[in-house]
């Protein structure tokens, strides 16, 4: 039965990748909810059946209170006793059918699948944003709205349908009850309901910001502590614990004062429901209760009417509270779509191909990229490198190196000029079947927290065991592969990395780095400081691996260590944006220009200290 109800909605269907998501609330769960319509129409029926059940067994009590009070006890059962067994089997065996549909429509149909699907979709969605829009928020935060945003979203539609949907009908229910009694109880109904009302607006209006903003204090303090455990080796070798604690207290002081702030529209609220509550109780019951005494009702509609108003108090503190949660997890869903719902801007062309590498001959073409700066990046750099020659790519911490790379993956679109691999235009073919195409060996190889297995594989999930051995032979890595073994007990090639791959040393992690690439097998080659990490002696090893590997492939090597990169056909300096040289590397060092300068600086293969080049995040 369960796995019935569970089945009903997928929350895997299929769907149109859209690049701008609905940026206003409504039409974002509009669109999320487009698979659940008709679970929701038969969800919010059942829900005033069950509703209307409720109201129905207080309007039976106040009848059955009557039927005791006006029958002689000898004539209740021959009278009455077909329509008691009737009601007793409804109670036993009906109500419970309809109650259980209710409660697996919301708690197996639309809980588990609405919450599956929000995930399934905002993850996709937020993965297919460019590397610049990740560089620009905190993964934590990031991280932290993925989670809550779907959790939210669940608890709203569940909300509207548990309660909201219920009160609805309870209350229409009731005061179709009290207008059959007597019409003038409808009065102290529907003063109460005006008052009720108000309350509610008052407070949804206040809950719905109070919520969004600590939410947002939330997700800023997780985006903190996450920045603080990624780089831990950094705090602890600056010993800034105190620091990190008092950064993190910034965002725990913020999250602190917000929630303050939303906890006292609830106390407010709470006091407001008491006051009125007392005054439904007072004016139904005492209005009955006068009735009754002049003699225009009798004992069943009192009993009714008590049993009504008190369940109904009872009733509005959970409405009360369900209508604000509803609106408190609408900020929440709110917040959250300030990254679910930002806008794809690095998209494939409307008539994208797949890129078609035939020879790989690569073309740069008056590029220029600044960041939306004046000064960095690249400045109208014009290259070509025929098929299956070797570039080395040199110059000074921020010469626009790592920004030709990101360009030439496409990670940003070109502010000016293009890159054409084989006569494509980049932006014209697919981002996939462009990175397809080009593998890429960095100075900082971080691997995924998973076994060694699946970060070789990364490189070509569909290789076979044999092949990815043989990769992990070819980058020297099999053997120390082999006498691994993680804090579970798992070894060899399953063995569990850590996050970033911690648990391996920086050697290590570069070596499974060169595995994967070398299982990649792709055309076009780059090799961002390579070897950086290793040792001499594997190093050495490693050397005659990478110019295998470079064998009938476009290659750009950008190297620190200018001797790994002199044996490349040419070598490019690039300056300020700019080429400034480009030859083979006799040629250059006769020249007595940059690159020349950057030789004679060398100490044991390695720029000097006046050009060491850092990571150029400022490209």
């Amino acid at each position: 039965m369960f796995r019935f109800f569970e089945s009903l909605v997928d929350p895997y269907t299929p769907y149109e990748d859209v690049d701008r998501p609905p940026q206003r609330l409504w039409p974002f769960l509009k669109d999320y909810l487009r698979p659940f319509r008709k679970m929701l129409g038969w969800t919010a029926f059942v829900a005033g059946v069950v509703a209307a059940i409720e109201v129905w067994q207080i309007w039976y009590l106040g009848r059955f209170v009557d039927v005791l009070t006006t029958t002689p006890r000898g004539e209740v059962w021959a009278l009455y006793g077909v329509e008691f067994v009737a009601v007793a089997l409804f109670l036993l065996l009906i109500r419970p059918v309809i109650y259980s549909i209710h409660a697996m429509l919301l708690n197996n149909t639309m809980v588990p699948n609405l919450g599956a699907l929000v995930r399934w979709r905002s993850h996709r969605h937020v993965l297919r944003q460019s590397v610049g829009w990740f560089e620009n928020d905190f993964a934590g935060r990031i991280a932290n709205r993925i989670a809550q945003t779907p959790t939210a979203t669940v608890e709203a539609v569940f909300q509207v349908f548990d309660a909201v949907s219920y009160a609805a009908a309870y209350t229409i229910g009731a005061a179709v009850l009290l207008w059959g009694a007597d019409p003038i109880l409808l009065w102290p109904l529907g003063f109460w309901l005006l008052l009720y009302i108000g309350l509610l607006r008052w407070t949804v209006r206040r809950v719905e910001p109070a919520a969004k903003a600590s939410s947002d204090a939330r997700s800023e303090f997780t985006g903190r502590v996450v920045d603080s455990y990624t780089n831990i080796n950094s705090v602890k070798m600056f010993a800034h614990h105190d620091t990190e604690v008092d950064y993190a207290r910034g965002a725990i002081d913020k999250t602190l004062h917000t929630v303050r702030n939303e906890q006292r529209i609830f106390s407010k609220m709470d006091i407001g429901l008491t006051v009125i509550n007392g005054v439904l109780l007072v004016a139904v019951v005492g209005w009955a209760t006068l009735i009754y005494l002049n003699g225009n009702a009798t004992v069943g509609i009192v009993a009714a009417a008590s049993a009504l108003t008190l369940r109904l108090s009872a009733m509005t503190g959970w409405i009360m509270f369900a209508v604000t949660n509803l609106f408190r997890n609408l900020g929440i869903v709110a917040e959250g779509m300030e990254t679910i719902s930002q806008p794809v801007t690095l998209t494939d062309a409307p008539d994208a191909r797949e890129l078609a590498v035939t020879e790989g001959r690569l073309d740069v073409r008056g590029l220029s990229h600044h960041y939306g700066k004046r000064t960095g990046g690249l400045d109208r750099v014009t290259l070509s490198i025929p098929p299956g020659q070797k570039v080395g790519l040199v110059g000074r911490s921020g010469a626009g190196k790592s920004t030709l790379v990101k360009l030439l993956l496409r990670f940003y679109d070109a502010e000016a000029g293009r890159i054409e691999i084989d006569g494509q235009d980049i932006s014209r073919v697919t981002q996939d079947s462009l990175r397809r195409a080009i593998g890429m060996v960095q100075q900082d190889s971080a691997l995924l927290h998973r076994s060694v297995r699946d970060n070789i594989l990364y490189g070509n999930p569909g290789a076979s065991e044999e092949q990815m051995i043989e990769a992990a032979r070819r980058a020297e890595a099999h053997d120390f592969i082999l006498g691994l073994e993680d804090g579970t007990g798992r070894s060899g090639y399953d063995a569990q990395v850590g996050e970033r791959g911690v648990k391996l040393s920086g050697g290590q992690r570069q070596r499974i780095a060169l595995a994967r690439v070398i299982l990649k097998d792709a055309p076009l080659l780059v090799l961002d400081e390579a070897t950086s990490a290793l040792d001499s002696e594997v190093e050495a090893a490693i050397q005659e691996t990478l110019y295998g590997m470079m064998e009938g492939k476009t290659v750009i090597a950008i190297a620190h260590r200018l001797s790994t990169i002199a044996r490349m056909d040419r070598i490019v300096v690039m300056d300020e944006g700019r080429i400034i040289e480009d030859g083979p590397h006799d040629t250059l060092l006769a020249r007595g220009g940059l690159y020349a300068t950057l030789w004679s600086r060398q100490s044991g293969g390695f720029l000097g200290a006046d050009f060491e080049d850092d990571p150029e995040a400022a490209e």
